[in-house]
């Protein structure tokens, strides 16, 4: 594994253990819209061994343990992990803890019917490798439900979102386009089947606060994004009062793939 590769793995780790309980008690993650549409996206079977890749805050989890036969939860961070799992335990009692990481599955060949991975793939370092395990422990016909944010193609709007990101966190690798996912996810004998894609609104104070560790790191954050072209402040939705940031928008991509067979 490349020293990079290890390097950016080490800021995930300290990152997410950092804010552990912040993220099972986010708002924006507990409750996001995505779940709502998971029921016919993704049809939940009842005898389906199911994976949720980089967990978090286990809401992914949550929301699939009362509609699938057992669910194997994982996370690169052990703290992480372990909040998930006081979150959940005491109402569910059909799911697997395990310490993983997504580019080096621990788990069979052909194991899964669902895999799923909410909201994290942007932390991943090598994307194609991670494609390429989820492609490995999914049954013929499986199931793979990728949700993260995205980029446009435009080069310097993709730029400037991902500084944006990296800025306000620093185990942030980079957000993909769709065109960029399904090359990959193709390349790794997946296919899409159904997709949604939707703007959504974080509250800056709140957003910016949860992964930043300073004052200077807030106002870095803030003044690059003030900087920032009128067509990159248009893509992110911009809202200023006083010339405070109010809110910015980032795009999210809803993705259900299948295997090839």
């Amino acid at each position: 594994m490349e020293k990079q590769s290890i390097d950016q793995k080490e800021l995930v780790k300290k990152q997410f253990s950092q804010n552990a309980i912040e993220y099972v008690n986010s708002q924006s993650h507990a409750k996001g819209e995505d779940l709502d549409l998971l029921m016919d996206m993704i049809a939940p079977q009842s005898e389906w061994q199911a994976l949720d890749i980089a967990t978090g805050g286990g809401h992914l989890t949550k929301f699939l343990s009362p509609l699938v036969k057992h669910v194997y939860t994982t996370d690169f961070t052990k703290k992480m992990l372990e909040e998930a799992k006081k979150h959940l335990q005491k109402s569910y009692s059909n799911i697997s803890y395990v310490i993983a990481d997504a580019e080096e599955l621990p788990f069979l060949d052909e194991q899964f019917d669902f895999v799923g991975c909410r909201i994290a793939a942007h932390h991943f370092p090598d994307k194609h490798a991670f494609l390429e395990q989820v492609s490995r422990v999914l049954k013929p016909s499986g199931v793979f439900l990728l949700i993260d944010n995205i980029v446009p193609n435009d080069v310097e709007i993709a730029e400037y979102v991902n500084e944006v990101e990296k800025l306000r966190d620093n185990s942030h690798v980079a957000c993909l386009s769709i065109d960029e996912w399904k090359r990959l996810a193709g390349k790794s004998g997946l296919t899409i089947w159904k997709e949604e894609q939707r703007k959504k609104t974080f509250d800056f104070p709140v957003w910016v606060k949860r992964t930043t560790e300073s004052e200077e790191q807030i106002n870095q954050v803030e003044k690059f994004i003030q900087e920032g072209t009128e067509d990159q402040q248009q893509y992110i939705n911009l809202i200023l009062e006083d010339d405070n940031i109010q809110s910015i928008q980032i795009d999210e991509w809803i993705a259900v793939f299948k295997r090839s067979t």
